[in-house]
């Protein structure tokens, strides 16, 4: 007979079994960030990784991600790559509105991405820093996004933070805490400038929007992360094969306040 792997593989059960050792509890209101890849071979891929996180957090529970569509922006501020500037006329007029049904997440992961596509789950309007949420709280978390608090107290992570929520790192670093932002957000005079996005009409058609908001800056977030590690800090175990970090938003973001008040220069 063929020899047997020296570990099973994880399931569900397994990951939701890992799931509650690391502190999610039925109830919570649970921001996920997110490397598939991390997590090593899971028998049912994504679909067994949403089912075990919803078991864990409970019928009663909320599971809130990321769904944000990065390359919605003027694209006059496009570095990595920039494009022509006698592009960015056609890239403003011609690219199809975001539309919180049909509108792609960008750059945030399979698990996030599949959260969005989940019946029953629901995305704010932002047509650049949207997120998703599925279960109890999710109507509560996503309404009224504006586009001019994007990372705010009137976005979702201000509502996660009301709802004393938690932040689930797994497999990812203090680069992808979104929460972080909402710190920033909260300085006396944070950098501010101007955004832009196209959107999607009522009729189907689209058009170029623009505002003003916090220009966000994650350059130092794992700095900061490390900080926060060496004081309040976050519970780390195994969740599968990755590395996974749950903490009280509500911890981060006031540690995270303090910090970049400090820390960066004006």
């Amino acid at each position: 007979m063929p020899s047997l792997p020296q570990s099973a593989p994880h399931t569900t059960a397994s990951l939701s079994d890992d799931l509650r050792r690391l502190g999610v509890r039925p109830g919570d209101v649970l921001l996920v960030h997110s490397s598939m890849r991390s997590l090593g071979f899971v028998a049912g891929g994504v679909h067994a990784v949403i089912e075990a996180l919803l078991h864990a957090i409970g019928p009663d529970g909320t599971l809130v991600v990321p769904a944000h569509t990065s390359s919605n922006c003027d694209p006059a501020g496009w570095r990595n790559p920039p494009v022509p500037e006698q592009w960015w006329p056609v890239i403003r007029e011609q690219s199809p509105g975001f539309d919180p049904d049909r509108t792609p997440s960008e750059w945030m992961g399979i698990i996030a991405q599949t959260v969005r596509t989940w019946p029953g789950a629901v995305r704010s309007g932002h047509p650049r820093l949207s997120f998703a949420a599925l279960g109890a709280r999710a109507e509560e978390i996503t309404g009224g996004h504006p586009y001019d608090d994007g990372l705010g107290e009137r976005s979702p992570l201000g509502a996660v933070y009301r709802l004393d929520g938690k932040v689930l790192l797994l497999g990812c670093g203090y680069d992808s805490n979104t929460s972080l932002h909402l710190a920033e957000w909260r300085q006396t005079a944070p950098p501010r400038g101007p955004h832009g996005s196209s959107v999607r009409r009522p009729d189907g058609s689209s058009e170029w929007l623009t505002w003003i908001d916090v220009i966000e800056d994650e350059g130092d977030f794992e700095t900061l992360g490390a900080d926060f590690e060496a004081g309040p800090g976050a519970v780390t175990g195994p969740v599968g094969k990755a590395t996974a970090r749950l903490m009280s938003q509500r911890a981060v973001v006031d540690f995270a306040t303090e910090w970049i008040a400090s820390h960066r220069t004006r």
